[in-house]
């Protein structure tokens, strides 16, 4: 090889390796998706505040991860499939979005998950609530991180079931997860010796809850549990407490239950009511502090979504930073291999099929009597381990399983 075409070969060599080098942070930023409900029923739970807490988790690592900028784009899919997917397919092909975070509603939830897996991004869901996500529709590129149908009936089912409450009557959302949750719920109730005596679905974001409650009273069924979330849950316990469902003796449950829906309904209306969670505000030092700082950004404390977003942003960012690329595929490997340490969870896991395990809580609704403030709204019942509270590994149907 002659001097002159030896130094271009070197020169060519060592551009490429340096822009290799470069290129470990695609496009120079780091560029998180918030796809959320902004205007709807589950606009409280998740909305402005699922925004806030990623741009939170963003501002506390220090807004760069190895030198290059984070961004933080958002949108609203108003509950729709279509809507969602085409946000989606727009941010990954257009506007190099890395990471689509949140995604309540798993009617919504499910096709952007198997958009993620096609287009080689990351999909971290902390507001849909199918089991399906981590069941027969895992995905190698997504992580369900904050709670699912199975852990919510599962906590709540057992402890019933073992109280004495042994006959169910569900009032189900008509779509994916109210159908998951009510299966789920089911299984439980009957693998736990319980008996359920009849169900009625009832379309999304429902006002008059009338003839389905009727229908829960007439069956004489101990528990009426709600397997639905945000508006139609409050709705649904407002006009219970309307017609005595709960003065007559029969139990409510509201399988997914937020802070933010117990505080606008009110203790007076909410006390006695059991609640599933991943987390509560009032927990330890830790989750006071988050806590404190969330309301004074959004007006309310965190609801089990929003803080968990802040952790998975954390755990998203630390995964990129230790492995030096956000390469879809390595950076999961990495944040499968770390365990999740912080506020929101001590010692969680993210398994082969995208759940990541965590504990998960009991909580009671005080009474009038027993509350010290606004806020001062949960009594804890019991801390169910996670792996306890989630779905066994083996049980779900995932593909990736034994691979």
């Amino acid at each position: 090889m002659k001097p002159l075409a030896a130094a271009l070969a070197a020169g060519l060599a060592l551009a490429a390796s340096g822009s290799a080098a470069n290129a470990q942070i695609s496009d120079d930023v780091v560029k998180i998706g918030v796809l959320t409900d902004m205007s709807s029923l589950y606009a409280d739970a998740t909305g402005k505040g699922s925004v806030a807490a990623v741009q939170m988790a963003v501002a506390d690592y220090g807004g760069k991860v190895r030198g290059k900028p984070v961004e933080v784009v958002s949108a609203d899919h108003q509950n729709k499939p279509d809507v969602g997917v085409a946000i989606a397919r727009n941010w990954y092909d257009n506007e190099k979005v890395d990471a689509i975070f949140d995604v309540p509603t798993s009617s919504v939830a499910l096709p952007i998950s198997a958009l993620t897996r096609e287009k080689n991004k990351i999909n971290i869901n902390s507001g849909g609530g199918s089991s399906d996500l981590t069941g027969i529709a895992c995905s190698p590129n997504t992580v369900h991180w904050t709670y699912d149908t199975y852990a919510l009936s599962n906590v709540a089912g057992k402890a019933m079931v073992k109280r004495g409450e042994d006959t169910w009557f569900f009032v189900t959302a008509d779509y994916a997860f109210g159908m998951a949750l009510q299966r789920d719920a089911a299984n439980v109730v009957k693998e736990s010796g319980g008996k359920v005596l009849g169900e009625v679905r009832h379309p999304l974001n429902t006002s008059d809850f009338s003839s389905f409650l009727l229908q829960a009273q007439a069956s004489k069924a101990k528990v009426v549990a709600l397997a639905n979330a945000g508006g139609d849950t409050t709705n649904a316990l407002k006009q219970a407490a309307e017609f005595g469902l709960t003065q007559s003796g029969q139990k409510m449950i509201a399988l997914l239950q937020e802070i933010t829906d117990t505080h606008s309904l009110g203790i007076q209306a909410t006390q006695g009511l059991i609640v599933t969670d991943a987390f509560y505000w009032d927990m330890n030092d830790e989750t006071r502090a988050f806590s404190k700082r969330f309301n004074e950004k959004v007006g309310h404390m965190p609801t089990m979504i929003q803080a968990g977003l802040y952790s998975a942003t954390m755990h998203y960012l630390k995964a990129i930073e230790a492995i030096g690329s956000d390469e879809a595929l390595k950076v999961m490997a990495q944040m499968r291999a770390t365990p999740v340490n912080d506020f929101f969870a001590k010692n969680g896991k993210i398994r082969v099929d995208g759940r990541m395990v965590h504990d998960m809580y009991l909580f009671e609704v005080k009474k009038p009597s027993e509350s010290k403030g606004e806020w001062d709204l949960y009594k804890l019942l019991a801390t169910v381990p996670g792996d306890e509270a989630f779905r066994p590994l083996d049980k779900g149907g995932c593909p990736l399983v034994g691979h």
